[in-house]
């Protein structure tokens, strides 16, 4: 009986997913891999997603290489389940040829050594996990274990040192002098597309206001020894999206997607805002679920336990998924203001700058005030200038006078 080959295909690993680009295969031509063992790496929607094995058997062949944007349905791989009878043959031991006798005119060969394949590392499962984990491409790391064995000390030294980029750089030297070419894949490709596409289909427009942040800062100030006592370091941006809430609620069409195919506006009743992240891989957003639901001190624990996992890499699919409004925050890097490229399908995103000490004009004195600049990029095929400027008031009212929040119910 012959060995039974069983062609693996990309399963669907979510809702609306059509395809994924390998990052990174796990096993080789012809390993031996067990039932649910990881086999290979595929960033699908900004996430890495380990596709596990469905059976146990030996890797026949690989049918996608890294960087390869594979279909939902498409051939992944091959494996070969061992029948019974080729299992007993392969337990049967091999015959060995008798081999000659050196005569004194020729030396005996000498001994054969293991010898370590210079492709190959060595390295527990837990040590790969981690790396994993951290997003670190072993092939980077130097050993420092017994018989050239990477040891999990290494990865985080490795990480410590600060993570060379797994992908392969290629040197060369141009007609103007030397060059470095860096594979295009990833999230880096991932994000490059959703942006395309952002600009090519929606009209985009930007509006910017500024904010006089003084009474946000007090409060924070004031709430900040609170929120420590319960292990949560207290930023602006709950705020933020505390302010955003109503505003969103007065003004729908910003909480929104335009279906084309059925050409209707879908206004969505529920808020989940996508909050832009900048992790070594490249741009991440993470989805905070059900904001309108939320205090200040939680809101600010799962921001910050969002993009702690988006800055290792540890973010599953449904952590990215189903945003209706994203802010991306720049304020901590520096900048005046910027002009957000839109989450399509999204029709709206809100940008974030830095809080600066400046002289304005109040009730005709010219005092010091902290301000900010927020600039609200949105589709002009949804709604119209007038509205978003609306909007952003809404917002400047309840960021400039916080206690009006204390009106506000769900």
């Amino acid at each position: 009986m012959s060995d039974v080959v069983y062609e693996f295909r990309l399963p669907d690993v979510g809702e609306g997913v059509a395809e994924g680009e390998v990052v990174k295969w796990l096993v080789k031509e012809g390993e031996a891999v067990k039932e649910n063992q990881p086999l290979v790496e595929v960033m699908t929607d900004k996430v890495n997603v380990e596709i596990p094995s469905p059976k146990k058997g030996t890797i026949l062949k690989l049918m996608a290489k890294e960087g390869e944007v594979v279909k939902v349905g498409q051939p992944l791989l091959s494996i070969t389940e061992a029948s019974e009878q080729t299992i007993t043959a392969k337990t049967q031991p091999a015959s060995v040829p008798p081999q000659p006798k050196p005569t004194p005119s020729t030396p005996p060969p000498p001994a054969a050594r293991p010898t370590q394949k210079p492709h190959e590392i060595l390295a527990t499962p837990a040590t790969r996990k981690l790396a994993r984990d951290l997003g670190i491409d072993l092939a980077l790391v130097q050993a420092t274990g017994p018989a050239g064995r990477i040891t999990e000390e290494d990865v985080q030294r490795f990480k410590q040192v600060g993570r060379v980029a797994s992908q392969v750089t290629i040197q060369v030297v141009g007609p103007r002098g030397a060059e470095e070419r860096v594979p295009f894949r990833g999230i880096r490709r991932k994000v490059a597309e959703h942006m395309v596409k952002s600009k090519s289909t929606a009209a985009q427009v930007t509006h910017v206001d500024e904010i006089d942040m003084t009474e946000i800062v007090q409060l924070r100030e004031k709430a900040k020894a609170a929120a420590e006592k319960r292990g949560v370091k207290l930023t602006y941006l709950p705020f933020i999206v505390k302010a955003l809430i109503p505003a969103l609620k007065q003004y729908p069409y910003l909480n929104a997607t335009l279906d084309e195919e059925k050409a209707e506006i879908v206004l969505k009743k529920y808020y989940n805002l996508g909050i832009a992240t900048d992790s070594e891989q490249g741009l991440v957003v993470p989805v905070l679920k059900d904001a309108e639901h939320k205090s200040i001190t939680q809101l600010s624990s799962e921001i910050a336990s969002l993009s702690e996992k988006a800055r290792a890499g540890q973010l599953a699919l449904d952590d990215v998924q189903g945003s209706t409004f994203t802010i991306t925050n720049v304020g901590g890097i520096g900048g005046v203001f910027a002009t957000p490229i839109i989450n399509f399908p999204e029709v709206a995103i809100l940008g974030v700058h830095k809080i600066t000490k400046r002289p304005v004009v109040k009730d005709n004195q010219i005092v010091i005030r902290d301000m900010t600049y927020l600039s609200l990029s949105f589709d002009h095929r949804v709604l119209d200038g007038a509205m978003a400027a609306r909007f952003m008031v809404a917002v400047k009212q309840y960021l400039e006078d916080p206690k009006l929040l204390l009106l506000e119910t769900d």
